[in-house]
């Protein structure tokens, strides 16, 4: 093989490498991640798509020119265009599980060159591993996930020891949304009462689990709340193993995800792991599929607590105040006066959920009455619930309810200085987080409304629709929408303009692309499309004033179009 070829490979290679190992590290290390997005990026837009057909040439003509593996070189070096190798929200962290893949992805390329060069054919393998460097880094991850397995059982065994030395009280929490939420409710009404310890911000895999376990819990706890999330079947059966809660709460189903399951009712089983382990089970019987389950648990001999904020028959119920027999309000909340006030797609932003007034049920017994403040319903009835199963009083619950705190990023308001209210929801990523962050922003009293969004995004089939919705719910509250990267932008911007499919398409297609896509008429907001929210929250600065208001609205890394 020509020498300037191989070398100016070898180089390529490293760049190429790099630019997938990111990627592959920003997925959790999940084997067939980074080929997915590999395909996302290829085919995102004409450069790149010319860069991949460049590129697969100098696969096809290596078997027949020397010169050939230079062109696919230069294609996976400079290309996905977009697709950064350091990358800016979230760099490149050369820790110990990225040395060993990229380890192995070297050991790889060394055998599989010497092969090629030992059977004459060191120009397509070069060209192949080239172009194919995403699908040999997801080789390299699923030759060494034995190896993680083992590594991970150590750490799994001090931290069980530990949990079994402590002995705590175990309460674990789970559901496509609301975890983290319900986990500091659940401490902030319980920590009065008995020492508590949980899982900090979102650490709810076995190595976060494992970390708060070996390095927060201490003698003297008395309760350890341990919040679970899963990209798939068996992960929180796994953890339940060596955790053993004996409380369990499972508290929404929803989408997030679904690209990896495939289906509502997959996830659900994957969710319902977590009451393997538990003497008493926690479900919010409102979300998708959780009254079958609980009615199954409780066949199973489980004691069931089923909490609901629709049905007044069930256990723990956060209702409205006024609420009829059914469950129902008999009025509705208003707006702010603006356009915002009418119903969207069927979710009436104009109710004012914050301002509601709610009366919270246990067993039958009320414990308290008011409105909630930011706190989401659901989430309330289920740490009520738990803090209920762990000894606390009525009269104690009902005192805390009014100090429950927000997690960060997760529709958190305050003005900046220039006196513009800012709605940080950029850690929600989830339809019915996004309509009720909509919602905060109809009422909110301000002169100019702005969403900025990157969409959602690991919804599987109904990505396109769930985007197209909060494209169109977003540009009947706001002004103006910014719709940030390209991942979902043809969806959210048929959505906010009224487009369909095919002309939202042509709208985002090489020269007819514009900062300014679609100007506000009565009924719909501007809708302007920006490349990074680096550029969204500068457009913000600098055309916002003090009375007006900003949502920001989930937010992608950048290894994501």
């Amino acid at each position: 093989m020509n020498q300037i070829v191989l070398w100016t490979s070898v180089v390529a290679g490293m760049i190429a490498a790099a630019r997938w190992l990111r990627v592959a590290q920003r997925e959790h290390y999940g084997v067939g991640r980074a080929s997915r997005f590999a395909r996302r990026w290829w085919l995102l837009d004409r450069n790149n798509r010319v860069l991949a057909f460049a590129a697969a040439a100098g696969v096809v003509l290596s078997g027949t020119f020397w010169w050939a593996p230079a062109i696919t070189a230069f294609a996976v070096a400079v290309g996905p265009q977009g697709l950064d190798i350091r990358g800016r929200s979230s760099p490149l962290a050369w820790t110990r599980r990225l040395v060993t893949v990229a380890a192995t992805l070297a050991v790889l390329w060394f055998v599989l060159v010497g092969v090629g060069l030992l059977a004459g054919l060191a120009e397509p393998v070069v060209s192949v591993l080239l172009f194919g460097m995403p699908l040999w880094v997801d080789v390299s991850l699923a030759i060494l996930a034995p190896l993680e397995a083992l590594l991970s059982r150590r750490w799994v065994h001090r931290a069980q020891q530990r949990l079994d030395h402590i002995d705590p009280v175990r309460v674990a929490v789970t559901g496509s949304y609301g975890k983290t939420t319900i986990k500091g409710y659940l401490r902030q009404l319980v920590e009065g009462s008995r020492s508590v310890v949980a899982t900090p911000a979102s650490f709810n895999n076995t190595a976060g689990i494992c970390r708060s376990v070996n390095e927060h819990l201490v003698p003297g706890t008395e309760v350890f709340i341990a919040e679970m999330g899963t990209f798939g079947t068996g992960e929180i059966a796994a953890m339940t193993r060596w955790v053993r809660p004996s409380v369990s709460i499972l508290a929404s189903i929803g989408p997030v995800h679904l690209e990896r399951f495939g289906s509502l009712d997959r996830i659900v089983a994957a969710k319902a792991e977590i009451f393997a382990t538990s003497r008493t089970a926690i479900l919010n019987i409102d979300a998708y599929g959780l009254r079958a389950e609980a009615d199954r648990l409780a066949a199973s001999g489980l004691r069931i607590i089923r909490c609901s904020t629709q049905d007044p028959a069930a256990d723990v119920t956060v209702l409205p105040a006024d609420a009829n027999g059914d469950g129902t309000a008999t009025t509705s909340g208003s707006g702010s006066g603006s356009r915002s006030d009418a119903p969207v797609a069927g979710y009436d932003v104009s109710i004012n959920e914050a301002a509601v007034s709610r009366r919270i049920t246990l067993f039958g017994r009320e414990i308290a009455v008011g409105p909630l403040g930011g706190a989401a319903p659901a989430n309330v009835a289920c740490a009520v619930a738990a803090a209920s199963v762990l000894g606390v009083s009525d009269a104690d619950i009902a005192s805390r309810l009014g100090d429950l705190p927000t997690p960060d990023h997760r529709r958190t308001a305050a003005r900046s200085p220039a006196g513009v209210m800012v709605i940080d929801d950029t850690y929600n990523s989830n339809p019915a987080g996004a309509r009720a962050a909509l919602s905060m922003l109809a009422n909110t009293d301000a002169g100019r409304r702005v969403v900025v969004t990157p969409g959602m995004v690991e919804l599987g089939r109904s990505q396109a629709h769930e985007n197209r919705r909060l494209g169109e719910q977003a540009a009947q509250i706001a002004d103006d929408v910014i719709i940030v990267g390209r991942t979902n932008r043809t969806a959210l911007l048929g959505g906010a303009a009224g487009w369909d499919q095919a002309a939202a398409k042509r709208a985002t297609r090489g020269r007819n692309m514009r900062n300014l896509i679609h100007d506000r008429t009565d009924d719909s907001a501007t809708v302007r499309c920006m490349a990074d929210l680096e550029s969204a929250v500068n457009w913000v600065r600098a055309n916002l004033g003090s009375g007006d208001a900003v949502l920001y609205e989930n937010d992608l890394p950048d290894h994501y179009p």
